[in-house]
């Protein structure tokens, strides 16, 4: 990193039975169990009101646990300040002083603890070159742009030497195309330093980007965590399948089963040719997407919907479409290899103690 800047080993999180009870209505997050790696890249992701964001100020000290407990590398933090945990906290609003310099917002906890200015700049001015702002170092946040104060505000998190760096949406406030180019940094990052990430979002895609592992999480409980390839690929819930997208939830004879849209094999039929082993449908909405066609599908005799209210989806490589196009109410059947379906499980998943190894 820099002569001036000491980065401690990373740490393991762990949560124990945590949650977390507002004055009304049902926990905010209701006794999750779960380790993260040392050196890992987590996020936590799930739509809003799901807990993630709250179980993310728990670790960080910034609110209350009801119950359970919060360990790094096998301490208990649960009851320790914010300033004495070994986590810093990245904001979603970078929350940077509008009247103080880049440097100058990056050494301010050091001037809060007594550092001697020459010492406290010399360390500031180490980590904005590391995160290719020492150029730009005397300007107000007024003065630079989006991407700039996010590379600030990460090296302010880092200059308190924390063994795990928490992130909350710091990417929601970008444009989509600096928010792509961000989130390849942040990944970079994280690799280079060696810290432990927890990052919180709603984006399924982004948290397919950076995650080493996802924890998907549904009305302050986790669904599902693993791998963001084991997650998209064997989705164990209907509701992670419906919530990452690009999965057909169909009821069969044997039960609920969940199929990815570019798995689904679509034939036109005349009325009443098809298998008995296939499903039926009408297409109901047709969207070009450059290099693939998202087809909507609709039971047959149900009311005319849009993509995003389909029954089921399909997508068809862009050449395969054009090859043989199709047309909105033409009726068409579908079907999978076995191998392509998995089970779900129609409610959400009870606590457990899931271990990512």
């Amino acid at each position: 990193m820099s002569a001036h800047l000491h980065m401690p080993p990373p740490a393991a999180i762990e949560l124990v039975a945590l949650s977390k009870r507002f004055d009304q209505g049902p926990p905010a997050v209701d006794n999750i169990s779960l380790r993260i790696p040392s050196a890992s890249y987590c996020c936590l992701l799930g739509p809003s009101g799901c807990g993630k964001s709250t179980t993310l100020r728990m670790i960080a000290g910034h609110e209350s646990v009801s119950s359970g407990d919060i360990l790094l590398d096998n301490r208990n933090i649960t009851l320790l300040p914010a300033a004495a945990r070994g986590t810093a906290m990245m904001f979603q609003s970078f929350a940077l002083f509008p009247h103080l310099s880049a440097l100058d917002n990056v050494a301010f906890s050091l001037k809060m603890k007594g550092v001697p200015k020459v010492q406290r700049q010399a360390q500031a001015g180490a980590l904005l070159e590391r995160v290719a702002m020492g150029a730009l170092a005397q300007r107000k946040p007024g003065e630079l742009s989006g991407g700039q104060q996010q590379r600030v505000a990460l090296a302010r998190a880092l200059i308190t030497e924390p063994k795990v760096l928490l992130l909350d949406e710091p990417l929601s406030a970008l444009d989509p195309f600096l928010r792509i180019q961000m989130r390849a940094e942040l990944r970079r990052w994280q690799k280079e330093l060696g810290l432990t990430f927890i990052h919180v979002t709603h984006s399924q895609e982004e948290a397919m980007a950076l995650a080493d592992l996802m924890v998907v999480m549904n009305q302050g409980r986790i669904e599902q965590t693993g791998t963001p390839h084991e997650i998209y690929n064997r989705p164990k819930s209907e509701f992670t399948a419906r919530f990452m997208g690009g999965h057909n939830v169909i009821d069969t004879p044997a039960g609920k089963i969940g199929v990815r849209n570019d798995h689904i094999r679509i034939q036109a039929i005349s009325q009443g040719d098809i298998a008995p082993e296939h499903l039926a449908a009408v297409v109901s909405d047709i969207e070009y997407q450059g290099s693939y066609v998202l087809l909507g599908l609709r039971r047959p005799g149900s009311a005319p919907t849009s993509s995003a209210d389909a029954d089921w989806s399909v997508m068809l490589p862009e050449d395969v479409y054009l090859s043989r196009p199709f047309a909105l109410g033409e009726g068409v059947s579908l079907s999978w290899l076995p191998h392509q379906a998995h089970a779900l499980s129609p409610k959400p998943s009870s606590p457990a103690s899931p271990v990512f190894k």
